[in-house]
Formats: structure tokens, C-alpha cells, sequence
């Protein structure tokens, strides 16, 4: 048996059993070797379609295909061996129509392999999320701040930090719940609803800017090890990379200029002739 048939890698299933349990960990990951990292820390991984912000320099995550997602969530399932994948559907992919919605899942989970894919919205999207389940697609949810709709939103801000907003915040989440989804990220919400909403739902609440109370925490990698120049105030830098590695490429930088790189220990010499 081989070392990989060893690994049972987590499923939606194993996810949703955990409400009310041990905390449930996971941050986003986009390419082989940061989901490498992460791997063993993680119960699931998240390609967020953070990536076009992240990796491409993006103003927000409309413009991200579907084939952005697939080529990095390749990527994701090559690095990782035991998380539960998770794989966003973009904006554009799902809205049209729930079967718009399953022709775009079963792509990226047949082209990925990975184990689930999660998408924005709470009541609108109850009947797609319902559609998508009932046909063997694990969905997670993800209601509050919902990045896609930031055309319609007009900025990244909290939600629900006025208790006359709760009752439409709530029905999303319960709407989601009760459609078949196995989790739901509360992205930007108040700590108070948020805290509410995870004692209502009956599946794992995943809080980003939420409350301690959800179920489990996710952040973007990059933002928790210093290596995005603006993040929200709900992230707590881990580390500070970004200048460790500035650093680092202006000593390399330093050594080329000066002759010193490649050092003797970092060439290649002439094979030694063998004799008869």
C-alpha cells in the first residue's frame, strides 16, 4: 500500500459532523507548495477567488474566471494530501440558473478533484444550493460581506452592525442551511449576529471577521503572514514576510551586482577524465 493510500483526506461529510466541536481550522491556499504548508494544519483548504486579488492584482474578484479557479485548484489538490479542497465558483459561473450552477460545479470538481466548492449568496441561491446537492456536489455557503456583489454592495464593509439588518442576515443563513449546504463561511459580520447565527444553523459556521464563537476561522494566507500590503482589521498578521523577503532579494540583488553570486559552492566544474 502506498504512503497516499494511507491518507484519508477529509470530506464535506466529516466537515459538517463537527458542529459544535473542536474548531474547525482553514486558510486559503492557491498554489502546490503553500498547500503543501498548510496541509497538516488545515481541515480544509480554501482557492478562494481571492486569487485575483492576491495573485493577479485585481481591484476585487469579479473579474476571475472559471478557469482560473481549475488551473489553481489543480494546484491546491497536487500540494495537499489529507484537508477537504474547497474550490470557489466565480462570479458568472452559477447566477444564471442551477443548471448554469451544476454544469459549472461538476467542471471543477471532475477537472480539479477536489471535494467541494462553495459559492456567495443566502436565499437567492437556496434553490441552486438544494439543486447542486441533491446531484452529489458538497456546497458551502457564504453569506454577510459577499465580495462578488461589491458592484452592488459599493464597498467591502461590515455587515449587520445595525440589529435592523439582522432578520434578512439571518434568513440567508438559515436559507443555506436548510438547502443542504454542509457549512457557511460569515464573512465582515458583527460579532453578536454572527455568534447568533452559529447557535440557529445546524451546520458549521466558518467566521472570517466574525465572531470566536463560529465554528471555525478562516483567513487568506497571504494576509495572516504579511505579505498583502492592505488587509482587513479583522486579520492578525502571523508573521511578516513581506519585508523578510525584500530583504532577502535586495541581498541577492547586492551579490550579482558585486561578482559574489554564484560563489564557488554554486558552480558547475569539468568532469574529472577517467582512466583506462
Amino acid at each position: 500500500m502506498s504512503v497516499q493510500d494511507e491518507i484519508k483526506r477529509t470530506t464535506a461529510p466529516d466537515i459538517r459532523a463537527r458542529k459544535g466541536g473542536n474548531p474547525i481550522v482553514s486558510l486559503t491556499s492557491y498554489h502546490a507548495h503553500t498547500a503543501r504548508l498548510v496541509d497538516r494544519h488545515c481541515d480544509f483548504i480554501l482557492v478562494g477567488d481571492s486569487l485575483g486579488m492576491v495573485m493577479h492584482g485585481l481591484e476585487s474578484t469579479v473579474p476571475v474566471t472559471l478557469e482560473m479557479m481549475i488551473l489553481q485548484g489543480q494546484a491546491v489538490m497536487r500540494g495537499s494530501k489529507r484537508a477537504l479542497v474547497v474550490v470557489d465558483m466565480p462570479f458568472g459561473s452559477y447566477e444564471a440558473s442551477r443548471e448554469q450552477a451544476f454544469t459549472s460545479a461538476a467542471r471543477i470538481m471532475k477537472e480539479t478533484g477536489c471535494g467541494a466548492i462553495k459559492l456567495e449568496g443566502g436565499v437567492r441561491m437556496a434553490e441552486t444550493i438544494a439543486f447542486l446537492s441533491q446531484r452529489g456536489i458538497p456546497v458551502m455557503g457564504h453569506v454577510g460581506l459577499t465580495p462578488q456583489a461589491i458592484n452592488a454592495l459599493g464597498s467591502f464593509k461590515a455587515q449587520g452592525r445595525r440589529e435592523e439588518e439582522w432578520a434578512a442576515i439571518e434568513s440567508d443563513a438559515r436559507a443555506v442551511a436548510d438547502a443542504g449546504a454542509f457549512a457557511i463561511v460569515l464573512e465582515a459580520m458583527a460579532e453578536p449576529l454572527a455568534a447568533r447565527i452559529t447557535k440557529s444553523v445546524a451546520i458549521p459556521t466558518i467566521g472570517i471577521g466574525a465572531s470566536a464563537s463560529c465554528d471555525g476561522q478562516i483567513l487568506v494566507l497571504e494576509d495572516m503572514l504579511g505579505l498583502s500590503p492592505r488587509v482587513p482589521k479583522f486579520v492578525k498578521r502571523y508573521a511578516e514576510l513581506g519585508p523578510a523577503i525584500e530583504q532577502a532579494v535586495g541581498a541577492y540583488a547586492a551579490e550579482v551586482r558585486s561578482r559574489a553570486f554564484p560563489a564557488e559552492a554554486n558552480v558547475y566544474h569539468l568532469a574529472k577524465s577517467r582512466k583506462a
